[in-house]
């Protein structure tokens, strides 16, 4: 497909448009190996069955989509080249019990709940390595309330076009409760930058890229799951599907789920996975002029103190037409609004006179949760847990646990020809907790010290103008990986932080108390 921008009242997208389908297509597998296959071409005369909904399937070929009985997916005879047909007909479905690494006699079938970068990340693995893929989501143009930093090493390890990048941030200013500036940047090699993306557009390319590799995208909400044959029997999926003009009530029955559903994930909830704590983001999308604009147009300002978020920061994040000014909390979730009142007057002459051109709120989580894998379904991103403290990031981190998961599920199937279980899921747990505990484990330390007062927040700032500091934080954020420090510089900014803790904490006391929206 091609790139277009264009703009509307409710800002600037971008959409892939489509080239017609040709008669043959050639595509290459996950082994390299090129092949050669003739796709239907559209107009030939044959009508879908009644009650049939479609899914799209560019790539979709028909040895892989079911070419038996027991199939719930069928190619139909003279539709439109990569179409396919999810059929409710019972004797379509597929009820054999298969045995945790028994041989198939088809290709294993994984659905995915959710089409953000966690689960377009693992469609696009399961149907690379040849398993029948489905992919389900509510809302197509989804737009999550999210600053939508990535860091540098995603845009190469998952080959994302520059086009998808709005801004690259190489300049950030933290700032402190009492307004304090801290520039920060001075670190950052040349070819080095925080990528900008809005979701809409970072999700929307994700999903293509994985129907591209013969994922079935279908456009449905996703209503719940049974297992009628027992634990080692298929799920049979509830989704109310809205291809076509009106909404049809489908049954998909599947081997292997993966919940990709977000923090209020459904698949969760079946499989009792168990609660954790979130913090509620808001966030507006905010148009200002060009001058204004060009003020932002490689640089981030975050902002701490109570006025802005009790435990978390505010931030203005330049996007592609416009700044994303938003905040967050997990303690204190009523007085959000009193929140991103404050940060828009501590941004103050910077943003004033832009229009509002869209309001967004979501949960975020704060900590994995207790069960991410029950049997054969997985959770991965939000609905597993996945966003760190103190920095609140998920993109990446959905993105590459979608990824992991949908690679174990491949090399554990062996490319989708054999059935798999609870403990072949358990491989890809396995490698996540190993790779990014630390990473977790100290981001939850720095938020526990420096976000439980203005006078911490104050220490905090204080010391991020060490240059040592921000090489280490941004090696760290740019690269995903807990970068060893110097044992002396370590001792010296252990001293340095404890009497700027010290120093803010004399200076609260000698101002008095701090207020706190909402609280009684």
């Amino acid at each position: 497909g091609v790139w277009h921008k264009f703009g509307h009242a409710g800002g600037s997208t971008r959409r892939r448009i489509p080239r017609p389908p040709p008669t043959t297509t050639t595509i290459t597998t996950h082994k390299m190996k090129t092949i050669s296959r003739t796709t239907m071409v559209a107009g030939t005369k044959a009508a879908a069955a009644p009650g049939s909904v479609r899914a799209r399937a560019p790539l979709a070929t028909p040895n892989r989509i079911g070419n038996t009985a027991r199939s719930a997916v069928s190619q139909m005879a003279g539709a439109p080249a990569g179409r396919v047909v999810v059929s409710r007909r019972r004797d379509l479905s597929l009820n054999a019990v298969y045995q945790d690494g028994q041989k198939l006699d088809r290709p294993l079938r994984v659905a995915i709940v959710g089409g953000g970068p966690a689960g377009a990340c693992a469609a696009e693995e399961c149907a690379k390595a040849g398993i029948e893929t489905f992919m389900v989501e509510r809302k197509m143009d989804n737009c999550k309330p999210c600053g939508g930093a990535i860091p540098l090493c995603m845009i190469d390890e998952f080959d994302l076009p520059s086009e998808i990048i709005d801004r690259k941030v190489n300049r950030m200013k933290m700032i402190s409760p009492s307004n304090v500036e801290v520039d920060i940047g001075s670190t950052l090699k040349p070819n080095e930058y925080i990528g900008m993306t809005r979701r809409e557009i970072l999700d929307d390319y994700l999903r293509q890229r994985a129907e591209e590799n013969g994922a079935k995208v279908i456009n449905g909400l996703f209503m719940g799951m049974e297992q009628k044959e027992g634990e080692k029997g298929p799920w049979t999926m509830k989704i109310n599907s809205y291809e076509g003009e009106e909404k049809k009530k489908v049954d998909l029955e599947v081997d292997v789920v993966v919940g990709a559903d977000g923090a209020n994930s459904r698949v969760a909830k079946i499989i009792d996975a168990g609660d954790f704590d979130y913090a509620i983001a808001y966030q507006e999308r905010i148009r200002i002029d060009d001058d204004r604009m060009k003020f932002y147009e490689n640089l981030a300002e975050m902002y701490v103190g109570d006025d802005v978020s009790p435990d978390f920061y505010g931030w203005v994040f330049p996007k592609y037409d416009h700044v994303g000014v938003g905040t967050g909390t997990v303690i204190n979730k009523p007085a959000i609004k009193e929140y991103q009142d404050a940060i828009r007057d501590r941004a103050g002459d910077k943003i004033s006179g832009g229009q509002i051109i869209k309001i967004e709120a979501h949960p975020i989580p704060e900590h994995p949760r207790p069960k991410r894998i029950e049997g054969r379904v997985a959770l991965v991103g939000d609905a597993a847990g996945y966003v760190t403290k103190c920095s609140g990031e998920g993109i990446y981190f959905a993105a590459k646990s979608g990824r992991m998961c949908g690679e174990a599920i491949a090399a554990r199937s062996k490319q989708g020809t054999q059935m798999i279980g609870e403990r072949d899921l358990r491989t890809y747990l396995s490698k996540w907790d190993r790779k990014y505990w630390p990473t977790y484990k100290v981001l939850d330390i720095l938020q526990k010290v420096f976000y439980r007062s203005n006078a911490a927040r104050e220490a905090f700032v204080e010391m991020c103008s060490s240059e040592y500091v921000q090489r280490m934080t941004f090696d760290s954020y740019l690269y995903k990986t807990v970068v060893p420090g110097n044992p002396i510089s370590d001792l010296k900014l252990l001293w340095g932080t404890v009497g700027s803790i010290l120093r803010s904490n004399a200076l609260r006391v000698s101002q008095g108390p701090t207020v706190t929206f909402g609280r009684k």
